[in-house]
This record gives C-alpha cells, structure tokens and sequence, in this order.
C-alpha cells in the first residue's frame, strides 16, 4: 500500500490532510508527541471524521497508524524511507524542532533509494515548505543535498478547514464540510483526493490567509471584547458583523490590487467565508480562535501584513488597525502569549508591544493609528 507520513496526529492532522491521504488508499503514519492518541491510533486503526451539519454525516477513516517522534526516532526514520508523501499540520513554530529528524529520513532514504518523495508543510503561513526546507537543508551534508536533487521534492501549500476544539478522549474529529488544500508546482505528482495543483500559490494563500484568518482572528477579538463566547454568537451581533466585513473590504482592496482578483467575486468569496463562520454546528471558542495573538501578530501574519501593505499601496486601512488594538486587548487569563502582552502593555505601552513583535515603528503612521485605537477600545 501506498505510504505517507503526516507529522501532527492532532485535529487538524486527523480531520483534514491525514483524512485525504487514508481516502486517497494510503496508509497514514501519523508522528507526533501526544503518546494517548499515538497509543489509540494504533490499538484503534481508524476514526471518525463528522461534519458540523444538521445531517452529522460520517466519513471512516482507516489504515492509520502513529509514532511517537521523540520515542520511536528509528521507526519515524524508516517510515520516511518508505513514503510517497512527507506532510505536516504542527503549526509553523514547531517546523524548525522536527527538522533534524526528517533530515536523517532523507539522508538514510537517499543511500537506499532513488524514489521520489514529496515534502509539503500544511500550515497556516506564507511559504512554510521553504521554511521547513531551510530547516533540513542545516543538517544535511553537501553530498546528501547533489543526492536528493530530483529526487525529494518540497511544494508550498494553502490550507483551509475549520476544525475546533474538541473532545480529547477520542480520536474522531469535527469539521466543517468545506475545505481547500491548494499545492504549487509543475511537477507531476500522485494523485490524492481534495488536492488541487497550481502554477502559482501567492493569490491563493494571500487570498485566504488575509480573508478566512483574517476574519476569524476580527470576529474572535471583537467577540472577546463584547463577552462572547462563540465566533457564531459573535456574528448573530450585526454590529460586530459589520466590522468584520468592513475589515474584509480592506484587506479585499489590497488583493484585488495585487494580484488583479475579480472585485465583484472576491466580495462574493468574502461574504460566503462570513457565512462558513456562522456555523452553530462548530461551537467554535472565540478564545481557541485567538488564542497564541503573538504569533498573529507577527509582521507577516494575517493582521499586520494586510494593513502595512495596504498602506504602502496607499489603501484603506483604518479598520484594519482597529482589528489590531482588539487583538492587543485580548488578555484571556490561560493565554500565556495574551498575558505576555499584557505585561508589555503595562510596561511599556501598546507602541511598544508593536515594534517588539509586529516590528512597526513607533512613529509609523499605522502604529499611530492602532494606538488611537487602542484608547478608544479600552474607553
């Protein structure tokens, strides 16, 4: 049977990349740290993927096993030898951590095999496969990188699934119905069910990253201001809905510029992602969608950047700074990134907290802004 090897059995891993790959008739090896869920995917062989509809249809996902990386490093090697697929749902700070060991994969496989294997990280940053291939490449010696020319392949991917928090006694998994793994290259490559191949990722990942990431982190700042505790209670409050399609609307300004995007359509693909948020069936926290807000605050991510390339386009931007004061005030106390910030802000200010980890300037005209913001949200 055809073999992949997905780092990350967690809810994303299960209900979305490993769950394509297991209907694609590959038998997923999912390599993780959580020994509960390695030790039931291996006693169980398989779980359920419910979609969040009033229907709950089910969809079994078998041929799955786990290992544990830091435990079983010989195991994990072996299985990367035998792969088709490398992939990745770990979140992007966790890339660098796994590196060293998919680096000895490729190594050992290189001096055994000449099968092609391709590596794509699934993860909710612009060009994460370069990022993790960078990884790699420090530890592996110059005659491995001329051996796996041609041979081990890294694409960058867009991904887009909701999936919540969830039951942790269990391997089965809610999601949404819709999804959207979107690949870059030109290489021909083996087919696996919900894949979808292009030339050119830049439009597709900018497009959902500053549109579905975008909006959710709005809702769920906005959320946590008004006291809710859903991302679907926070759109049944139509100010806050407005507030995000108003946001949406700039960031909508900015891709339509750039990659020349339909305007009508891309309005089109705005409200529709509005309305994928207001699933009831999801229960989706407010503070599980803004949870970590030092990392979506970082400059490249999906408030920062949309607002500091709209302003260099000469664009919109005022929403979008409010977006990121409402993010400064999330101090959900079991946050511990919420709470870092916290700290900073009573230190040093909130101009302070974004020339640390938004690297904004503090006389930047946007900092500016956010920081007006900022005041007129804590009134």
């Amino acid at each position: 049977m055809k073999q992949t090897v997905h780092f990350g059995a967690g809810n994303i891993g299960r209900g979305f990349i490993g769950a394509l790959f297991s209907q694609s008739d590959y038998h997923v090896t999912f390599v993780d740290i959580a020994d509960e869920i390695i030790n039931k995917l291996n006693e169980e062989k398989s779980y359920q993927v419910k979609l969040a509809t009033e229907q709950k249809e089910t969809v079994t996902i078998e041929n799955v096993s786990g290992l544990n990386n830091i435990k079983q490093e010989n195991e994990v090697v072996e299985a990367i030898q035998n792969a088709t697929y490398l992939t990745t749902a770990i979140g992007p700070n966790i890339l660098p951590r796994i590196a060293p060991l998919i680096a000895r994969g490729i190594s050992e496989r290189a001096a055994a095999s000449q099968e092609n294997l391709y590596i794509i990280a699934c993860e909710n940053q612009i060009g994460a496969t370069d990022i993790l291939k960078k990884h790699i490449f420090e530890h592996l010696d110059e005659e491995t990188k001329k051996k796996i020319e041609g041979t081990v392949y890294f694409f960058n991917s867009a991904v887009d699934r909701i999936v919540p928090i969830q039951d942790r006694d269990s391997l089965d998994v809610l999601v949404e119905p819709y999804f959207e793994w979107v690949v870059e290259t030109k290489e021909e490559i083996p087919a696996v069910e919900g894949m979808t191949i292009v030339d050119d990722l830049a439009p597709f990942i900018e497009r959902k990253l500053f549109t579905v990431n975008t909006g959710h982190a709005v809702i769920a700042y906005f959320g946590y201001l008004e006291g809710k505790e859903t991302i679907d209670q926070t759109l049944a409050d139509e100010k806050v809905a407005n507030q995000v399609r108003e946001t949406l609307k700039e960031t909508g300004a900015y891709l339509v510029q750039e990659y020349g995007l339909n305007e009508e359509e891309h309005l089109q693909y705005i409200n529709k992602n509005i309305e994928r948020f207001k699933n009831a069936y999801l229960n989706d926290g407010v503070t599980r969608v803004g949870r970590a807000p030092i990392r979506k605050l970082g400059p490249e991510d999906r408030l920062i950047r949309p607002a500091t390339q709209a302003k260099k386009a000469g664009l919109s931007y005022t929403n979008l700074a409010k977006a990121i004061a409402a993010a400064l005030l999330f101090d959900h106390p079991e946050d511990e990134e919420a709470m870092k910030i916290q700290e900073m802000i009573k230190e040093h200010g909130p101009a302070y907290v974004l020339k640390t980890v938004s690297e904004l300037e503090e006389d930047d005209q946007l900092t500016r802004e956010v920081v007006r913001q900022y005041e007129e949200l804590k009134k």
